[in-house]
């Protein structure tokens, strides 16, 4: 391999990027955008839900126990109504998610210590939030159910029995629950592996198209000077697009970053590699733009979001998807980024995970060079 030839063929590409500004303005506008967009409307948390009662009764007892979830954060009152013709009413028009019924007798019975029922009429066409919304409701439920047994046992015996349990919740890494805090640093592995992709997925492909390709092969240019010569410029913009990327997640999100900030850009450079590496196999193969750009997304963005571990848990997934994930290189960038972002730990944990991103970077640009001929055929 050839030093010079090597910077020749980068002092190209990287002319090439200069003289088409737009372009090198969405490369570097474009994750800044995405990690805007995701990071402030993208969230998983479940509050302010909204709700209606029917309160039949409209005892002392019966408010008390709508006060309880007026109470939280979790629950938004948007009123009550008065026959069930009204609950349908609110939640088809989606005023309400939960709507709760209490009988006429509800006072009654729990001032003589029977149970009484109360139905939770939830909107299930979000199933993964009424299941929330039903353990929000019965966590309140079970809450009332104890202060009212305690009460009941105050008044007969005049002392208030022990609590048989004495929890005492402590959560590591995200103690407020923040859904912000997994998600910036989810999302920079999705941005920027989609990102890199299409930035070298055109590289060869263009060549191809514009006819320049001929001019190439005909130098003394070899195929490694070649594909690592495009690399080069667009790796400096991907790791400024992750630079970019760390920063508006530590100082715009107060996503707390508690690790190696060496660590978290070395890793976080090859990751960038491969992906770019990633991209130019694809543009080698396709030699054309449009079908380049698409191989690109589907092979970057898709697995990245649904694959990786950042949106959906990868052990809830069926067992042949959970196989296919491990060829899934964002699947070891997410958990790299969120072992130095919140938990702090280092290689002596995480060494796996960079190994894989070591090895498909290899591996990548190996199978570029490889495919990369210097015929016309």
């Amino acid at each position: 391999m050839n030093p010079r030839r090597l910077w020749a063929v980068a002092r190209k590409e990287a002319l090439h990027i200069r003289r088409d500004p737009r372009s090198l303005i969405l490369a570097v506008g474009i994750p800044m955008l995405m990690l805007l967009m995701f990071g402030y409307a993208l969230t998983l948390d479940v509050d302010r839900v909204p709700f209606v009662v029917w309160d039949q009764g409209r005892s002392v007892e019966s408010r008390e126990f709508t006060a309880h979830f007026t109470a939280t954060r979790y629950f938004d009152f948007r009123g009550s109504v008065s026959n069930y013709a009204e609950v349908e009413r609110a939640i088809d028009t989606r005023e309400a998610m939960l709507a709760l019924v209490l009988p006429p007798d509800f006072g009654q019975k729990i001032a003589a210590g029977r149970a009484a029922g109360v139905q939770a009429i939830v909107d299930g066409s979000d199933s993964n939030t009424a299941g929330i919304v039903l353990g929000y409701t019965a966590a309140i439920t079970t809450t009332f159910n104890q202060q009212v047994a305690l009460d009941q046992v105050r008044r007969l015996t005049g002392i208030a029995p022990p609590a048989a349990l004495d929890l005492r919740p402590r959560v590591w890494f995200n103690a407020d629950l923040e859904s912000r805090n997994f998600i910036v640093p989810g999302i920079m592995a999705v941005i920027m592996g989609l990102i890199a992709a299409l930035l070298t997925s055109l590289t060869i492909a263009r060549e191809w198209e514009r006819g320049t390709m001929e001019q190439l092969i005909s130098t003394p240019v070899k195929p490694a000077e070649l594909i690592l010569g495009k690399l080069l410029p667009y790796s400096a913009i991907g790791f400024a697009n992750l630079v970019i990327s760390v920063v508006m997640a530590v100082f715009l999100f107060h996503v707390p970053l508690r690790g190696s900030v060496v660590l978290l850009f070395s890793v976080g450079l090859v990751f960038v590699v491969g992906t770019l590496a990633q991209g130019v196999l694809i543009s080698t193969i396709a030699r054309q733009q449009l079908l380049a750009s698409q191989m690109a997304m589907i092979s970057t963005f898709l697995p990245a979001f649904l694959l990786s571990g950042f949106a959906f848990a990868i052990a809830n997934m069926p067992l042949p998807v959970q196989g296919i994930t491990y060829l899934v290189p964002a699947r070891y960038f997410v958990a790299l980024v969120k072992g130095i972002f919140l938990r702090g730990v280092g290689l002596e944990i995480l060494w796996a995970d960079a190994a894989f991103l070591v090895a498909f970077a290899f591996v990548v640009i190996a199978v570029s060079i490889r495919k990369t001929h210097k015929t016309l055929g």
